[in-house]
């Protein structure tokens, strides 16, 4: 396996030559000196922290070069500096490199929507690591940072990229995916988020639209059929030069799912592709909403040419990942209670089904349903409405009581009946004491809010004081 990057390469990609050092190979970039590995380029951005007060830790942790501005002092023990004018630009120009050396050689899908980004990345990274070297964003690296930082991280050796590019502003996604320049992109869903930073859900659409602005003509830009903005984003895509193709469960969809049948422990369905033929498909995590993102995934491997097929047998293991569906077992005396941790993101979309995939865990094994719901965050002043509107949602799921946590959420608390009133509270520390005190076994617990409101900390703290086994039967 080659290094990540040479001393030369990097030198031509920054336009800058390095100052004292070694010049040894690169193995790998980093932002942050706590997850550093020996061999890493370090590169010290100027974000919530300044990144150039750490470059002697990053040295002294085994960099083998750092990337700093044109001021940065030197200190004692440092090694080979890359100055430049400004870091993250940079960053930039090196991810930039690292797509044009793979040109012709990987094969590139970009991921966005209002929901379901980073779970369709992580299906997509599964599937297409069962077919080549895949290379796919970390966690959430789906902002200015993140992608170009993804883009420099990725092996010459790659067969396949995945990257999630995500926004809240309009204008934000155009220089990424540029960046990124995909061989095929997916818009999972438009809905009504970030709507304090947009006039209505058509200008999310077309900020969504941009990530078609780095396809070459002819690439496919992959589509949910049903959502009501899909003729808006294929006018965009055709706009330029791409070609639209839908997915969802209408049988007009070119990527058609059909015969769903959904469990407390997974999915099955037919999958059936224009020109592609149909086979059947088994998904180990719940949810019409995953087996929706899972026909998105089919479209993008079948637009690249991928062994779809094949491809999709990885969905038949996958686990969700933390914070976004992970299951787990709490212990309660003698008996068991359900934990699903659903913590690290929500708008109402997303909220929906959460309370939708909830429904279909059987009372036979968890008889007492419980939701934990906390702020969808950047809604505008469409957020009351919006929170209090999930009422129906809550009645649908016959969720039997309801914990609430934080300012918006009131709303929907006070709408509801007293007899699902769990506890209400501003503060996720508040609400988990409330919600532990209740809890006994055979209870299922679904906990869901955008990640601001900190409801990940309940998550943790009911796997400390009940124990857990991870994932759940």
């Amino acid at each position: 396996m080659h290094p990540l990057w040479s001393s030369s390469e990097l030198s031509a990609a920054l336009s800058a030559d390095a100052e004292g050092g070694s010049g040894e190979a690169i193995t790998g970039v980093s932002i942050d000196t706590r997850s550093l590995q020996p061999g890493d380029l370090f590169v010290a951005l100027k974000d919530q922290r300044d990144g150039h007060d750490f470059v002697s830790a990053a040295f002294k942790a085994g960099a083998a070069a750092a990337l700093v501005s044109e001021a940065y002092v030197r200190q004692p023990g440092d090694g080979a500096l890359f100055r430049v004018a400004d870091t993250l630009s940079g960053l930039e120009a090196l991810g930039v490199a690292a797509r044009k050396r793979l040109a012709g050689e990987a094969r590139i899908v970009g991921v966005t929507g209002s929901a379901g980004k980073t779970g369709t990345k992580e299906m997509l990274r599964a599937c297409l690591s069962l077919l080549g070297a895949t290379h796919a964003s970390e966690k959430s690296y789906n902002n200015h940072w993140g992608v170009p930082l993804t883009l420099a991280r990725m092996p010459r050796e790659t067969k396949f990229g995945v990257f999630e590019i995500g926004m809240n502003h309009a204008g934000e996604i155009r220089p990424l995916t540029k960046m990124v320049r995909p061989d095929a992109a997916i818009i999972t869903t438009v809905e009504p988020v970030h709507l304090e930073h947009f006039p209505s859900v058509e200008a999310i659409a077309d900020a969504k639209g941009e990530i078609f602005e780095g396809l070459a003509p002819g690439s496919a830009a992959i589509i949910k059929f049903d959502n009501p903005h899909a003729g808006r984003l294929k006018a965009i895509a055709s706009s330029l030069g791409a070609k639209p193709m839908t997915f969802g469960f209408d049988a007009r969809a070119d990527v058609q799912g059909a015969h769903f049948t959904a469990s407390d422990s997974g999915s099955d369905m037919t999958v059936s592709i224009n020109g592609g033929g149909s086979f059947p498909v088994h998904l180990a995590i719940p949810g019409r909403h995953i087996a929706e993102n899972a026909l998105a995934v089919a479209a993008a491997l079948y637009a690249i040419g991928a062994d779809v097929r094949k491809g999709l047998e990885a969905l038949t293991n996958l686990a969700p990942p933390s914070g976004r569906g992970a299951r787990s077992t709490l212990h309660i005396g003698d008996g068991k209670a359900l934990l699903i941790d659903e913590s690290y993101n929500a708008n109402p979309a997303s909220m929906r089904a959460a309370l939708a995939t909830l429904a279909a865990v059987p009372r036979a094994k968890y008889s007492r349903r419980i939701a934990v719901l906390g702020d969808m965050l950047e809604l505008g002043s469409e957020a009351p409405a919006l929170h209090t509107g999930l009422k129906g949602a809550v009645d649908e799921a016959d969720v039997d009581l309801v914990f609430a946590c934080g300012p918006h959420m009131k709303g929907l608390y006070d709408a509801l009946p007293a007899a699902k009133k769990g506890g209400y509270a501003l503060s996720s520390a508040t609400i988990g004491t409330a919600l532990a005190e209740n809890l006994r076994a055979g209870d299922v617990v679904m906990v869901k809010a955008s990640n601001g409101t900190r409801l990940g900390s309940v998550v943790a703290a009911l796997k400390t004081q009940f124990g857990n086994d991870e994932p759940a039967a």
